[in-house]
């Protein structure tokens, strides 16, 4: 299925090579990858309405194309039970953007479900100048910087790159119910990593993309998060 250009072309036309979370997702959606349903609220009112909408409880994050590490100075508000938690989540989030970020743009929150815990697991890829898009698979959340346990492929990916790419890292085991616990869909994921590098094959505008954390489920596989960074407009050596 073709990207949605009208998503990089508005980037490409405010100058921008960060996506909205939204944005990615939309894209993302677009190729059939499974992500959390995402909106954004640009008040108070319409973040309760969005999370209503969604079904509580819900997370709430800071949208903004300047902003990139939303975690930062309270930007992001997980676990709201109640309208009452939302609307108070969004102010707090506005109010401590505006202070620790004076001057940057800030469009409102993103607004989605939250998710039921799974195993986190992380999915991304960046084009490498000499082999072109590579594909990396590992434990997400914390344990990726803490445990630096991941796979890498160059795309376009077969099946059993997919598979190998999965199997071959340290916590594999973790995926296959560790210590009584329940296992993930593998298949799932190594559709995901398919479709993925389907996505940057036909793709040629992205530089990089981020799925952290993908919440691997005994059934699903979903993304929670995603980042997708445009590439440099190419410059003429005339």
């Amino acid at each position: 299925m073709p990207t949605d250009q009208s998503i990089i072309n508005k980037a490409r036309t405010e100058g921008r090579v960060l996506l909205s979370e939204i944005e990615s997702k939309e894209l993302l959606t677009d190729v059939g990858i499974t992500v959390v349903q995402t909106r954004l609220a640009a008040s108070r009112e319409e973040a309760i309405s969005i999370a209503e909408k969604f079904g509580l409880p819900a997370v709430l994050k800071i949208a903004s194309p300047e902003i990139t590490h939303k975690s930062d100075a309270g930007g992001v508000k997980v676990g709201l039970r109640t309208a009452a938690q939302v609307g108070e989540a969004y102010d707090d989030i506005m109010t401590a953007a505006k202070k620790s970020y004076p001057g940057k743009v800030i469009s409102g929150v993103s607004v989605q479900k939250m998710c039921p815990a799974g195993i986190e697991v992380i999915m991304g890829m960046s084009r490498d100048a000499q082999f072109g898009p590579v594909l990396m698979f590992g434990l997400g959340g914390i344990l990726i910087e803490l445990l630096q346990d991941v796979s890498f492929r160059i795309v376009p990916l077969t099946k059993r790159d997919a598979r190998e790419m999965i199997r071959e890292i340290k916590s594999y085991p973790v995926l296959t119910g560790y210590r009584g616990r329940p296992a993930a869909d593998v298949s799932k994921l190594e559709d995901m990593l398919l479709k993925i590098s389907a996505f940057m094959e036909n793709e040629q505008e992205i530089q990089e993309l981020d799925l952290n954390p993908v919440f691997a489920y005994t059934d699903a596989a979903i993304a929670v998060d995603a980042r997708i960074i445009l590439r440099e407009k190419f410059k003429s050596h005339d």
